[in-house]
């Protein structure tokens, strides 16, 4: 089992802004000695000014997760700092939002090289150390596009089908091994954050989250609970459960709701105007914010997504008792 929050290790890769951000200061909240990493100093450096203003541990470690040597330099360092590693999250994520055709070959490598490979550089950073430590998690920022696909935002939207394969696969692999690692996904709907002021538009317009719209302290609740009670998946926001359903009872007719532009492309159309500015290449220089500037109603908990995720499920529970078997006929 993991360590209770109040006696960790956590690190965060993509903690500057939105989720990840929410993330580092609800761990701090708990007791956890935290790692900030993301590419802007300016943000980091306000995060862990803000965590030890309020009596936490923090630290700040300026990283691309797209650059595998700066992944590693990032777990070393967590680990000089403080000893070990319990739980690294993986939230960095950019995006371009247009049609296929008008998004370029460079914008789609970009993206995947964040959003995707950036995961697999943290959890193949991640692991050696987590098994120093005896055991841990591995928490993977994805979305419910990883489910369902959604007009206007294909290089998102592929990076995160990949990521639910990528996380699937290393799950079993450390079952096979009986390592005491344990990895969870979560799944988001449309959260109020940054991202989408930071995303590269080419609607004309800034991009904005579909509705209905979560705060990211949900999901930052949601990611703090995995650290210590690790689940597979864990969806955030009930609209997630509309688009699991869809994707699972009728993929074509979802496609056809989608494809109408009311609900599909206008759905991520903001009303102002694109300004130009994105965090694709480079990070965007500002202090840093968990929330962004959704004008409407923002629901600030998901009742659907406590009760999913903090229900152990039959198959986890076999897949727990697998890995203990593994385990015991591991060789010493």
């Amino acid at each position: 089992m993991p360590k209770p929050v109040s006696e960790q290790v956590v690190v965060i890769a993509g903690a500057s802004s939105g989720i990840g951000r929410a993330s580092a200061l609800a761990f701090a909240a708990r007791g956890a000695r935290v790692v900030c990493a993301a590419r802007g100093a300016e943000a980091l450096e306000s995060l862990v000014r803000g965590i030890r203003d309020g009596g936490g541990q923090a630290m700040a470690v300026p990283a691309d997760v797209a650059d595998p040597a700066a992944v590693r330099r990032l777990a070393d360092e967590a680990e000089r700092e403080f000893g070990r590693i319990d739980t690294w999250v993986n939230a960095a994520a950019v995006a371009v939002f247009g049609y296929v055709e008008e998004i370029s070959d460079a914008e789609f490598e970009r993206v995947m090289r964040v959003n995707f490979l950036g995961h697999v550089h943290g959890a193949k950073a991640a692991l050696p150390a987590l098994r120093r430590a005896g055991g841990g998690v591995v928490i993977g920022i994805a979305s419910v596009e990883g489910v369902r696909a959604v007009p206007l935002h294909a290089p998102y939207t592929a990076s995160k089908f990949a990521l639910r394969g990528f996380y699937d696969c290393l799950r079993m692999e450390l079952a096979q091994r009986g390592d005491p690692i344990a990895v969870s996904t979560i799944l988001p709907a449309g959260v109020d954050t940054p991202f989408f002021e930071h995303s590269r538009s080419k609607m004309g317009a800034l991009p904005k989250p579909p509705p209905p719209v979560y705060a990211p302290e949900s999901v930052a609740d949601c990611v703090v609970f995995a650290a210590e009670h690790p689940r597979r998946e864990i969806p955030v926001g009930g609209a997630a459960l509309a688009l699991f359903l869809g994707q699972r009872l009728s993929p074509a007719f979802t496609d056809a709701v989608l494809s109408v532009r009311r609900l599909g492309a206008r759905a991520f159309r903001n009303e102002r105007p694109d300004n130009g500015v994105d965090n694709v290449d480079s990070p965007v220089a500002e202090t840093g914010s968990v929330h962004g500037s959704e004008p409407g109603r923002v629901f600030r908990g998901s009742a659907f997504s406590r009760a999913v995720g903090r229900l152990p499920r039959p198959g986890e529970l076999l897949t727990a008792a697998v890995s203990a078997l593994h385990r015991r006929e591991a060789p010493r």
